[in-house]
């Protein structure tokens, strides 16, 4: 390792930064260190290494859409400010009309993604969602859907008095490409119980993600951070993961998500930093040896956040995104679209010295004689 290396790790890093560049697998008690080192800078080094081994300068995006076709919930997740609820928003469920519609919204743009969840409301029948993929494929031919966190695959197979087996197979016949990764927050019984005790456990979530993988679907993986969990619970997570990779490989992407208390139960936990958000960044980077990709969602994080993730482990940015409801009050944002042009994602990954790559879902890259630069600055980068 360069002399130069052993000034920005310092003695704390020095072991874990042997490992790294030796190609080891961290321990929890790697894991442990880096998250409680007050030396981020060495985090974000090792960190930078890794991820430049795997994609030397290239940063993913992709063209996407979220459709969240209903907020009406029955499981009252402590941290959760999307769910219809007296004092919060109000109560919807999208027609398939409807969603039609949000799609025909954005036909000027060539999304290759669309990305959909919601809340888990027991009046939608077994048949709307699979006439819900069907309907993104009428309007979007040849796109990618993403859709169902493992919770919402549970509701399906209930409501549909299936196999959650049964229910996988019904979605990829109607046309369901892959998975989301949210649904169990944290990989914790302490926080499952605190914080959505309503909802399935670690156990059945890695259930749906072995049966997901059985059947060839692939999938994302996520953590939100920064509410009541511990820095252990973090990294048991972290590990919990890497252990069902190694098991079924087929998770694509890790994104670590940055929870924010506004309009939830939570709201008197203070906001996160800039430290917090770069550091789970750089430690997941670090502990998932297995996963080729880790994502710094800027929508969560902020574009600056974004920015400097790449220099600190993340090689994706997600993508241009219109209409992302999950995180803020109703009428926080306006008419809610949050989107960043091709321009402004290009400009934002080139600003600090990376190699942007559009991508498809599956990262294959994609590559345009005309990128089709959308025609509508709806966030300007400064205040995205």
């Amino acid at each position: 390792m360069p002399v130069s290396a052993e000034r920005v790790v310092g003695p704390e890093l020095l072991g874990i930064a042997e490992k790294v560049h030796r190609g080891e697998r961290l321990s929890r008690e790697d894991g442990v260190r880096l998250y409680e080192t007050p030396n981020l800078t060495g985090v974000g080094y090792l960190a930078n290494v890794v991820r430049e081994r795997k994609h030397g300068a290239k940063t993913y995006f992709v063209r996407n859409q979220h459709v969240n076709y209903t907020n009406i919930c029955n499981k009252f997740c402590k941290f959760c400010s999307f769910y219809a609820k007296k004092g919060g928003p109000s109560p919807y469920e999208m027609s398939l009309d409807e969603v039609r519609q949000r799609l025909s919204w954005h036909k000027d743009v060539p999304i290759t993604e669309v990305h959909m969840v919601g809340g888990i409301n027991p009046r939608l029948p077994y048949s709307y969602y699979t006439d819900l993929v069907r309907a993104v494929k009428e309007v979007r031919p040849g796109v990618h859907v993403k859709a169902f966190t493992a919770v919402e695959i549970v509701e399906i197979a209930r409501v549909g008095k299936v196999s959650f087996e049964r229910a996988l197979a019904d979605l990829i016949e109607a046309g369901l490409d892959s998975l989301p990764g949210g649904g169990i927050e944290v990989l914790s019984d302490r926080v499952h119980k605190e914080l959505f005790g309503k909802k399935l456990n670690g156990e059945e979530w890695k259930a749906v993600a072995r049966a997901a993988a059985k059947l060839g679907l692939k999938q994302y993986a996520t953590m939100l951070y920064g509410h009541i969990e511990t820095v252990e619970e973090r990294v048991d997570h972290l590990i919990q993961l890497r252990e069902l990779q190694d098991e079924t490989g087929h998770f694509l992407t890790f994104t670590p998500l940055s929870f924010h208390p506004e309009g939830t139960e939570l709201e008197d936990i203070k906001p996160l930093t800039g430290d917090v958000d770069l550091r789970n960044i750089a430690v997941s980077r670090l502990m998932l040896d297995n996963f080729d990709h880790v994502k710094s969602f800027w929508i969560m994080n902020t574009a600056a956040i974004t920015q400097a993730a790449l220099w600190y482990g993340a090689d994706d940015c997600d993508g241009l995104v219109h209409e992302y409801e999950i995180t803020y009050k109703d009428g926080e944002w306006g008419n809610k679209r949050q989107a960043l042009t091709y321009e402004n994602m290009v400009h934002m990954i080139r600003e600090v010295g990376r190699e942007p790559i559009e991508r498809d879902s599956l990262y294959r890259e994609i590559v345009r004689d005309d990128p089709v630069p959308s025609p509508r600055r709806l966030v300007p980068l400064a205040q995205a």
